[in-house]
């Protein structure tokens, strides 16, 4: 069970020195939930109500992109591929010459921030293939680096972010899902 309310009194009890703690739930019909939970040990978390959020990490990461997009006139995925190539979540891997294509063709298959670079190898016959993951797969560290770098784009453009202490919950959840 789960509701909302306010705390109203706390004290502490005179004979066991333990504190107690009245509540006042905003939810009237919790009552019956509660009074079959009475005598039962219980685990309680009690933290302040945040109002639920519409929106997650990604979804704002998007909404920022189409707004600078607005204000460049370049194609979000565009705005986006460059993030994902200035973040530097990557491997490099040397393909057979006559492979490069195939493989860069079946990479980008896994979505928009999936894309590829080359560079010349030391092998004969090999081109070193800088792939790149996608957001999807980005831990929380690599999303907040991420998103601070399309704030960032956003801020020189005086696109509105979100408060920095909003973004920073928003980030911290982006694994917890």
């Amino acid at each position: 069970m789960q509701t909302t309310g306010m705390i109203d009194n706390i004290s502490i009890d005179y004979i066991s020195n333990k504190p107690k703690i009245i509540l006042t739930l905003e939810n009237k019909n919790v009552i019956k939930n509660i009074e079959e939970l009475k005598d039962d040990k219980l685990s309680i978390e009690i933290k302040k109500y945040r109002q639920k959020r519409s929106l997650d990490a990604n979804a704002y990461m998007w909404v920022l992109i189409s707004k600078i997009q607005e204000k460049l006139d370049i194609p979000k995925e565009q705005i986006y591929k460059d993030a994902i190539r200035n973040i530097g979540v990557y491997e490099v891997i040397p393909v057979k010459n006559e492979a490069v294509e195939r493989f860069i063709e079946a990479w980008k298959h896994n979505g928009i921030g999936w894309v590829c670079e080359t560079t010349q190898s030391k092998l004969k016959g090999f081109t070193n293939v800088i792939a790149y993951y996608g957001s999807s797969t980005y831990n929380t560290k690599e999303m907040s680096r991420l998103i601070d770098l399309i704030v960032e784009e956003a801020k020189g453009l005086n696109i509105e972010t979100m408060p920095e202490d909003e973004l920073k919950s928003l980030i911290e959840s982006w694994n917890k899902k």
